[in-house]
């Protein structure tokens, strides 16, 4: 009697159950749920629904909440109400507050369309007020840090949702392989919520951001483990294409199984990234006038390798002011807005005008703001900052389709409340992915049986403010 050769995966897998039985009920709601070809590149350039305008996204993240009456929405009432209670009847806020503050900023008119903006970034405004349009009139939800974040990021305050710039590199892909599609740079550490920020979430693991630590300038500690010290590239290829032999049998037999399949493009990235990244991050390779022209601080270097990221083709880059909440500022305003003002000042005025140089600011989208704004009343009496406020506060678009030149929307006297042409932050998202070419109703992905998008069930596109 012959004894049968034995399978070399003797053992049935739940999954392999599931399949076998019950009609395969369970492998068709495993299908739905990974939602991705096995084996198909999942950065691979895709086109979006329609023409876009834009076709890179750069979100400058001011985490903490700078203050929309000291930057970019002045408000002389201020100045005269100073030191007194405003009427309660305009004030709508959970938490006890001083009286009213005036800015301690001087505001001037700018460019031809004369947009009145405050001191601190004077550099940016006089060089670029004419291709920007202020939004004055964003609101958000809650007047706390970790759900704005989640908010801003991902659409949604609570639940685990991924992140704008998942959502994007899902929809497009990258124009460069060796590089991966989505960055978030953050100097000294992760923002509050960490890595929730740039995550995926249910969307493949290959959407998900990179982390720089921007606070070093080398390139293997901007990024760990970019070089391997213990084998040459050959020796690396050889054994890489061994696991891929392995982890591909394994993931045929699991049916495309979605974090596995992201393992496998997560190795490639990595090696492939070896070669490419240590060009890319090295400023050195930048002449001594354009490195100066951006400032040789931390901002400075942040948005000129984004300016090298976009040359090279990644989809969509966040840079944020710092670990924490560097603009969240309940005490000794003036100070602090005022140093963190100046940096990033010097750095977008040459950024801005280093993507109109090299023909990059057309299709680049550039988003400034933070996860809220401020109170226009002192935290506390007698205080020198001022509190969270999600009812008002500001941000504004650049490049990329956007009208350029004009305000849109406006908060009430005393820029506490967003009173005209409001725009939630489900209506930014809306119309960021209408600039890349997508309907917001339309971009899903479908996980645990319904279709889920960034936007969730709202957003309206702000056609106004599109060129």
């Amino acid at each position: 009697m012959s004894i049968p050769s034995l399978s070399p995966d003797p053992i049935v897998t739940r999954r392999q159950m599931l399949q076998r039985c019950g009609m395969g009920m369970g492998a068709l709601g495993l299908a739905a749920m990974v939602g991705e070809t096995a084996n198909a590149n999942p950065l691979a350039p895709k086109a979006p629904h329609f023409a876009p305008k834009a076709k890179q996204v750069v979100h400058l993240f001011m985490n903490g909440g700078p203050s929309q009456v000291d930057t970019f929405d002045p408000k002389p009432a201020l100045d005269q109400w100073h030191g007194r209670p405003l009427p309660r009847t305009n004030l709508r806020t959970e938490r006890k507050t001083g009286s009213a503050m005036r800015s301690p900023f001087r505001f001037d008119h700018y460019g031809k369309s004369g947009i009145e903006v405050s001191e601190l970034f004077q550099r940016t405004v006089s060089l670029h007020i004419d291709d920007m349009c202020i939004l004055r009139s964003m609101v958000a939800e809650v007047p706390n840090h970790e759900p704005s974040l989640m908010l801003m990021n991902c659409g949604d305050g609570r639940l685990p949702r991924p992140s704008m710039g998942a959502w994007v590199t899902y929809g497009l892909g990258s124009e460069n392989q060796n590089l991966p599609g989505f960055i978030a740079m953050c100097p000294g550490g992760h923002p509050i919520v960490a890595t929730q920020n740039w995550r995926s979430a249910f969307l493949p693991g290959a959407f998900q951001g990179t982390y720089l630590d921007t606070q070093h300038a080398a390139v293997d500690r901007l990024l760990e483990n970019i070089r391997n010290g213990q084998l040459p590239l050959p020796d690396q290829r050889r054994q890489l294409d061994l696991v891929r032999q392995l982890n591909e049998r394994h993931l045929r037999q699991r049916q495309a199984d979605a974090p596995l399949e992201a393992r496998l493009q997560s190795f490639e990235l990595a090696f492939r990234m070896q070669t490419e990244a240590a060009e890319a991050f090295d400023l050195e390779r930048e002449p001594l006038a354009i490195r100066e022209h951006y400032g040789t601080h931390v901002h400075g270097r942040q948005l000129l390798l984004t300016r090298r990221l976009l040359e090279r083709g990644v989809r969509f880059v966040q840079v944020w002011s710092g670990a924490g909440q560097p603009w969240d500022n309940h005490d000794g305003i003036e100070a602090q807005h005022r140093t963190l003002a100046r940096t990033w000042d010097q750095a977008i005025a040459a950024f801005l005008q280093d993507l109109k140089d090299r023909g990059l600011f057309s299709t680049t989208l550039v988003i400034w703001g933070g996860e809220f704004g401020r109170t226009p009343v002192a935290e506390l009496p007698g205080s020198s900052g001022r509190d969270h406020n999600h009812y008002g506060f500001s941000m504004w678009l650049a490049g990329g389709g956007v009208r350029g030149g004009m305000t849109y929307g406006a908060t009430d006297e005393f820029g506490f409340s967003a009173v005209e042409n409001r725009v939630h932050v489900h209506d930014l998202h809306a119309t960021i992915l209408h600039l890349l070419g997508f309907d917001h109703e339309r971009l899903t992905y479908r996980y645990a049986g319904r279709d889920f998008r960034l936007t969730d069930v709202h957003g309206h596109v702000v056609h106004d403010i599109i060129a």
